[in-house]
């Protein structure tokens, strides 16, 4: 029998109270509320995150200067680096988040790992509809090395793509792509994934009401993302072309998460190819419980530890 988190579950009773409210009283949703939310959630429920060196600076080579904030939780080790760095892309359905936003996880991450990260700070829909952020991912995979060198950063040009939720969607998106020409992707970290923009997966349902992301907010989303008349089936990663020059993959999924299915999905099609692929599932959260730590944060130990512990090998 299923059983949601009892402090999720008590939290959300709240949440849907006043989801309902704002309903009732005519909320639309806009850009702006998409970007706040996301932004206060995360404030409120993720404390800052473990002191280290960073810096920003733009990775150019594109259709647009990518600005990028490098995390560095080795900093003293800098004249070599042995290991593949880490390319962050923040969830937020392709409309909202941010750099700033997910700077605390970021911390987490690059310390539980060991290894520079690099948060991408990739153009948002609706004013820039796809693909200008899978362009911009793209950018920073084939011309980060450039610009880490003129921060006299240590790399060896080699990449661990890692994303949650939208910016999940992007690294799979990329690595899907780059399957077909020489790439430097050691691997990929997709966190509760957004992969089938076509929304027909049975969690969608299951999953798609009362549990933080709903299935309306998904579609308001892909249509502010996919404005040029795009074909869904097309650009899902789920459905595109699988073969063992992908990624080694893991893939972490969320019992009451309405992309649930997808990653499931995904794990199945890229071992079917003749990659890897691993699948961390947790049977009691919902979509984003990274961003509400605090409630959850057994779960969140449990994540950064196993993502930490599976970059081991790579």
């Amino acid at each position: 029998m299923r059983q949601l988190d009892h402090k999720l579950a008590e939290w959300l009773v709240a949440v849907n109270a006043q989801v309902a409210q704002l309903k009732k009283a005519g909320f639309e949703p806009t850009p702006i509320s998409a970007r706040e939310s996301l932004a206060n959630l995360t404030a409120n429920f993720v404390e800052p995150g473990p002191e280290m060196p960073v810096c920003e600076t733009l990775v150019h080579g594109g259709e647009y200067p990518v600005p990028v904030r490098i995390y560095q939780p080795n900093a003293q080790s800098q004249e070599k680096c042995d290991g593949a760095a880490i390319i962050y892309c923040h969830g937020g359905g392709h409309m909202a988040g941010s750099v700033s936003v997910y700077d605390p996880i970021c911390r987490r991450f690059a310390e539980a790992c060991g290894r520079t990260l690099i948060s991408v700070e990739y153009r948002l829909a609706p004013e820039n509809p796809y693909p200008a952020a899978l362009n911009d991912l793209l950018s920073v995979v084939r011309n980060l090395g450039a610009a880490l060198d003129r921060k006299n950063i240590a790399h060896n040009g080699r990449w661990i793509l890692m994303g949650d939720s939208g910016g999940g969607a992007l690294c799979a998106s990329a690595s899907r792509l780059l399957q077909h020409q020489p790439h430097c992707i050691e691997a990929q970290v997709l966190i509760y994934p957004s992969l089938d923009y076509t929304m027909q997966t049975p969690s969608i349902e299951e999953n798609g009401r009362g549990y933080l992301l709903e299935k309306e907010k998904i579609h308001w989303y892909f249509e502010n993302y996919l404005k040029r008349a795009e074909n869904p089936l097309q650009v899902s990663p789920l459905h595109g072309e699988f073969t063992r020059k992908l990624p080694a993959s893991l893939v972490v999924t969320a019992e009451f998460c309405a992309l649930r299915d997808e990653g499931v999905e995904y794990v199945r099609k890229v071992r079917e190819g003749g990659a890897n692929a691993e699948h961390l599932h947790f049977d009691d959260m919902i979509h984003a419980f990274m961003n509400v730590e605090k409630l959850v944060p057994d779960a969140c130990s449990r994540l950064y530890r196993h993502v930490a512990e599976y970059l081991q090998g790579v």
